[in-house]
Order: structure tokens, then sequence, then C-alpha cells
């Protein structure tokens, strides 16, 4: 399915890393919510993914039908039924995520600060950026290095150190 670049995302980002079989699963039950998604009784343009086996990212092109507040809220249920079939968190924003070499990883907000002050994680560090509001800017800015994102913002004092 195509998608505009103004089509809005959502991204939420498991603590810890599915294996292959959960993806698969985890997909198959994106799609078929997806498929069935409407907002006041009209089907959405919608598509799901999982990208490397730890982030959902949903997708609405809201030039057909936009998402409302009902249809979020049916979303935000899918994703806790998901939660706790799949025993991860997808709703902690203090879990962070960053590479380091062809791995990903996720911790919690006071290990990434450690990270920084042993200089495991820098400014080229290369993070996720969540907070995204369309495809155009997942498409050029979820992926970047710690300093052009928002992430400075909570860090940058550490990284000057």
């Amino acid at each position: 399915m195509q998608f505009s670049q103004n089509s809005r995302v959502w991204i939420y980002q498991s603590n810890k890393e599915l294996t292959d079989d959960q993806t698969q699963q985890l997909q198959q039950q994106l799609q078929e919510f997806t498929q069935a998604w409407t907002a006041h009784n009209n089907q959405l343009k919608a598509g799901a993914q999982v990208k490397y086996n730890r982030f959902i990212i949903l997708v609405v092109d809201e030039s057909q039908a936009g998402a409302s507040g009902c249809s979020i809220d049916k979303s935000v249920r899918f994703l806790k039924e998901l939660e706790e079939q799949f025993q991860i968190n997808l709703f902690d924003r203090f879990n962070l995520a960053y590479r380091n070499g062809g791995n990903i990883f996720s911790v919690p907000r006071n290990e990434f600060e450690e990270l920084i002050k042993a200089g495991e994680i820098t400014a080229d560090t290369v993070v996720f950026n969540n907070l995204l509001q369309n495809i155009a800017e997942l498409q050029t800015k979820w992926e970047v290095p710690l300093k052009d994102s928002w992430h400075v913002q909570l860090f940058g004092k550490l990284l000057a150190e």
C-alpha cells in the first residue's frame, strides 16, 4: 500500500528485541488490525510495520479519513493487548534506543546517561527519534546522530563534559 509523505505515523518501541517468529506473528496481527481499523465507521487507509524486531510503526493516510480520538484509542487498546501477549512494554517513553555497530539496544534513561558518561554513547551515536509526525520525517529524521535529535536537549550537558 502506498502512503503520502504527509501520512501520520506513530512509533512504538519495544523494551526488548522480539524473535523472528514473534515479529512475523506480530506483523500478521498488525495487518489484521489495520485492515479493520475505522474512525467513525469510515475505513482508515492504514498500515503497520515491525522494524528491526523492535519497533511498531502505524501509518494512517488521513487524506481519505482522519484518525479520530476513538480510532487512536482503539489502536492503544490493541497495542496494550500485544504488550500482554508478547510480554513487552511499548509505552515507556524513557526507554531509549540506539545503534552500536550493527546492533540496536534499548535502555532506560538512567542507563543511557551512564553510557554517555562512560563514552560508549557519543554525539555521533545513532539514536531513534520516535516522536515523528509523518512518513517524510520517518524517512529523514528517525535514525539520526544523537547531536541532531531531541535527545540532545536532555543529554547535551553530559556530551559536553
